[in-house]
């Protein structure tokens, strides 16, 4: 029987590069979009909505943001209504992150894959990636935190980048190293206090720090 074992004195390869990478305030500033979104959706249905307050603390899925401005009950509903509607406000709202198109291509030239895993509805965050011009290789939706870490093992990163504590703990399930970037509502000491391995300040230090990652994995 003919075997294919690495012999010891071949040198290990090492696994293909695969980033991943969260979507709102990582890689879109989605504030403008998420802000005329949920004024339209309060007008829609008649409720108030802070929605200053409500873009202060993107990260988390949908559903919880609502909960405090609607019944549990109507919650499911409420959501299915703004998932809706929101093409017609936030796309064209929305602007990329400083350094969110670097970072990908970054990834590329090194050879690897770069995957985007977010809370958000996944046909939603495919529509503002295309509309910004960027081209994940996967796109992941609808997943939260610790649930970031399925998508992340089964997509083999190695690598992922976040601006909230939920994506550090998203990380560290997969036993992915967390790159966090100060750019979201978690500050680099609320990110460094849940675990992450690196803090940046925004993604324009990611192609260098990943330069540098890559030389010392090598």
């Amino acid at each position: 029987m003919t075997s294919y074992a690495r012999s010891s004195d071949q040198p290990a390869t090492p696994p293909a590069l695969t980033v991943g990478f969260d979507l709102d305030m990582t890689l879109i500033d989605s504030r403008p979009g998420i802000h005329a979104a949920m004024l339209a959706l309060a007008e829609r249905t008649g409720t108030y909505i802070d929605a200053d307050l409500a873009i202060s603390r993107l990260g988390p899925p949908l559903g919880d943001e609502l909960i405090n401005w609607f019944p549990a009950d109507e919650v499911p509903a409420v959501a299915d209504l703004y998932r809706e509607m929101y093409p017609s406000f936030a796309i064209t709202a929305t602007l990329a992150m400083p350094g969110a198109p670097e970072a990908i291509a970054a990834v590329r030239a090194a050879g690897g894959r770069a995957i985007v895993v977010t809370a958000k509805y996944e046909p939603n965050a495919k529509l503002h990636l295309a509309h910004l011009g960027i081209d994940a290789d996967a796109v992941i939706g609808n997943l939260w935190a610790e649930q970031k870490a399925e998508a992340l093992r089964e997509e083999g990163a190695s690598v992922y980048v976040g601006d909230h504590v939920g994506d550090v703990r998203g990380a560290r399930t997969a036993e992915a190293l967390s790159v966090a970037v100060a750019t979201g509502p978690c500050d680099a000491d609320e990110l460094r206090a849940a675990g992450a391995d690196v803090v940046l300040g925004d993604l324009t230090e990611f192609p260098r720090w990943l330069s540098d990652y890559l030389s010392a994995r090598a």
